[in-house]
């Protein structure tokens, strides 16, 4: 037998034997141009998740998932090329509000992103909401409309790091979502074959997290920074908090319209408007396009209240096919709405946001299968808050859905993701820098 076959080294992984820089060459090369089924994906992905690997495994594979497609070279931009990456969440749509900010600032964001992982939502499936806004765009549009615009937030393509792609849809369903090794190198592999010189990672702890344990969290932290020195990339990370919703939103067309009011300056979510503030500051402060951080944040203020960062948004969307005037534009709406209330009052003390993102993929907003068609309307919007007090008959959210009885389902779930009390819960820091 071949001794780099995929079940050979299938079986090392599941034996717990470690393989070599060559071997995991190999490995990427093998799921990259699909000489490995689908099943033996699969079965390497649970293989890690049973045995981990070790810092220098970690490495390797990172490495070989890069080196599996081409490289995007950015060297001729007149600025930084920034970005930023997100554990995954429920509501959480910051980049789509980051990579329009940091541009009109004078960075340069090619944004490579992915759609769903499990109960979390995916940036490429709420850029989808937008009819004909075009994930996959060919070479040469993307650079152009990064030259042009300073920011495109698109999907891999087919020949950049096709490892990665193939391994990111298997784990959606063979509950390998939140294995550490997988995560750093899926990430890391796709933001430096993507050309980023400074990268904001932000890890999400608490109920809704794919790591909800702070330790778990940390460590995946230190194991990222640990893969990315000496790599040229410059790497800061952030806990933040997914003890509840992000936003008030969750849900593709939904989350989009938060995204909208936020970049028009209409009433929208002030815990996520700080996080994008605090995760641009960061970036523009570590790729020297402002003097400090408290200066950084004061110029992504000033492009954010000024509708700058909003008219990069809006050229993005229009290069990149979708609707030239995506303010004025209508986005899918679910035909049923149902208001989910409590019987008693009380404060909110703790939320199950991992049960509410469920309820999300149950309606229909994510997948269970890999290519699964997503309804981008349904969801869940104005979600209560964590410490928000209730009094009888308020809401906690509003379904939205395709039909009546889907409605119903979803209105049960959301009702027993909630725990409501007399005393308010204790304060949890929205975010800290590691």
């Amino acid at each position: 037998m071949n001794p780099w076959s995929a079940a050979a080294l299938i079986r090392a992984k599941r034996e717990g034997r470690r393989l070599d820089a060559a071997q995991w060459q190999a490995l990427a090369e093998g799921i990259a141009d699909e000489a490995w089924s689908e099943g033996q994906v699969g079965a390497f992905a649970m293989a890690v998740a049973w045995r981990g690997l070790d810092a220098a495994e970690c490495r390797d594979f990172t490495f070989a998932l890069r080196d599996s497609g081409r490289r995007l070279d950015w060297c001729d931009l007149p600025g930084p090329v920034l970005d930023k990456h997100s554990t995954g969440g429920v509501g959480d749509c910051v980049s789509l509000a980051l990579a329009p900010l940091l541009a009109a600032c004078g960075g340069f964001v090619p944004m490579i992103s992915g759609r769903g992982l499990g109960h979390t939502g995916g940036t490429l499936d709420k850029l989808e909401s937008l009819p004909g806004y075009d994930v996959n765009p060919d070479p040469a549009r993307l650079a152009r409309v990064v030259r042009e615009v300073g920011c495109a937030i698109v999907g891999q393509s087919a020949d950049l790091v096709p490892a990665d792609r193939r391994l990111y849809a298997v784990r959606d369903v063979t509950a390998t979502v939140d294995v550490p090794e997988l995560i750093v190198a899926s990430i890391l592999s796709k933001k430096l074959a993507g050309g980023a010189q400074a990268l904001v990672l932000d890890i999400k702890t608490g109920s809704g997290a794919q790591t909800p344990a702070e330790a778990d969290a940390r460590a995946l932290a230190a194991r990222m920074q640990a893969v990315a020195a000496g790599s040229g990339l410059q790497l800061a990370a952030m806990l933040s908090d997914m003890g509840q919703v992000l936003g008030r939103t969750a849900g593709n067309a939904l989350e989009v319209r938060g995204v909208l009011d936020l970049l028009a300056g209409r009433p929208r979510c002030l815990r996520l408007e700080a996080l994008v503030l605090a995760q641009a500051a960061r970036l523009l402060h570590m790729a020297g396009l402002a003097e400090c951080e408290d200066a950084a944040l004061l110029r992504a203020r000033q492009a954010l209240d000024s509708g700058a960062a909003a008219e990069r948004f809006a050229r993005m969307v229009a290069a990149l096919g979708g609707p030239v005037d995506v303010f004025a534009h209508a986005l899918p709406q679910a035909p049923v709405r149902r208001v989910v209330t409590v019987q008693g009052a009380g404060v909110v003390q703790a939320i199950d946001v991992r049960a509410l993102g469920e309820c999300v993929v149950d309606l229909g907003g994510g997948r269970r299968l890999p290519g699964s068609a997503i309804d981008p309307a349904v969801g869940l919007s104005e979600v209560a808050e964590r410490g928000q007090r209730l009094e009888a008959g308020a809401a906690l959210a509003i379904v939205h859905a395709r039909t009546a009885t889907d409605a119903e389902r979803a209105a049960a779930q959301v009702l027993a993701a909630f725990t409501l009390g007399e005393a308010a819960p204790a304060a949890v820091p929205a975010w800290r820098w590691l």
